[in-house]
């Protein structure tokens, strides 16, 4: 197999590249700046260089989008930019690509499951209706639009939630008032996290390259959402810590700005094209996947 990852340096890139070496895979990682490999089966590539040629892509099974800006920050008005015109810019560059190869390989585009709007009570599937509320699914938006758009090739848009990973994304931050004995629920406390284990990301991916059957919209989450409340309680549990400190709303809105909604809002979302395409999980309960981080390390690289 061959597999080109753009944003392959952030924390899934990352775990990807390691799991396709681990099968043997040749993997292209494109970047804005030239990087040097540190393994034979990995190949560094500029956008500029693949603007001159796209030869070294020829024999493509799939690329892998992750590329964007981080919206882990302040969300100021240039903030806002750089999120939206990084992933629409890199779906550019990427149709670009495969409309100059000869044989079309398929795109795993990165998304998330913001598109779906907020809601304690409903349950969304990737055939719900889209809710574009907000900044965030409003990028989202945008972003799969630029995609679905790209001709000739199967694309696959992985709906991300939230990805849990020992050393990278949210989940560090999340942990540590728990390390240091002050965890609590967030707000309400009602909101539901749709959560998914970095290892079933990556394994997620590679089963929507194989899968021929599998296009669109697919839900990169676990079959068991949470309220952020129970989330708490069971990451206390299995970090045996106390579960006392409950942290305000206003005191997020007061730090994060507009931010904060990734920690006050939430949906309850299903995987349904994993489910029935038969993708199993190595991580379907939240209490298997905080045992695997907190206690017995990760699969995937870290």
């Amino acid at each position: 197999m061959k597999v080109a990852i753009a944003g392959g340096s952030g924390f899934i890139g990352k775990h990807l590249t390691q799991y396709f070496l681990e099968k043997r895979a040749t993997v292209i990682l494109i970047s804005r700046q030239k990087r040097k490999s540190e393994h034979p089966l990995i190949r560094n590539i500029t956008w500029a260089e693949l603007d001159k040629s796209v030869k070294p892509l020829e024999g493509l099974d799939a690329i892998v989008n992750l590329a964007g800006e981080t919206i882990n920050q302040r969300w100021t008005p240039k903030a806002k930019e750089r999120i939206l015109q990084s992933r629409l810019e890199s779906v550019e560059k990427v149709e670009s690509m495969i409309q100059r190869l000869e044989t079309k390989p398929v795109l795993v585009n990165a998304s998330a499951i913001g598109i779906y709007g907020k809601s304690e009570t409903n349950s969304f599937g990737e055939d719900s209706d889209l809710s574009v509320e907000d900044f965030l699914s409003d990028v989202v938006d945008k972003w799969e639009a630029a995609a679905e758009m790209i001709p000739d090739t199967r694309v696959v848009l992985l709906r991300l939630g939230i990805v849990l990973d020992k050393n990278g994304g949210a989940f560090p931050k999340m942990s540590m008032p728990f390390r240091l004995g002050l965890g609590g629920r967030i707000g309400s406390g009602k909101q539901v996290m749709s959560w998914i284990h970095i290892y079933d990301v990556v394994r997620l991916i590679d089963f929507c390259i194989e899968n021929e059957n599998v296009e669109g919209p697919v839900n990169a989450t676990s079959p068991h959402p949470v309220t952020n409340d129970d989330f708490g309680r069971m990451l206390a549990k299995v970090m045996n810590k106390p579960y006392a400190f409950p942290v305000p709303s206003f005191l997020l809105k007061l730090m994060f700005g507009e931010m904060s909604m990734l920690l006050l809002q939430g949906q309850r979302v299903i995987p349904h094209v994993a489910i029935t395409n038969g993708f199993q999980f190595q991580y379907p309960l939240l209490e298997m996947a905080l045992n695997d981080l907190i206690n017995q390390g990760q699969k995937a690289v870290n």
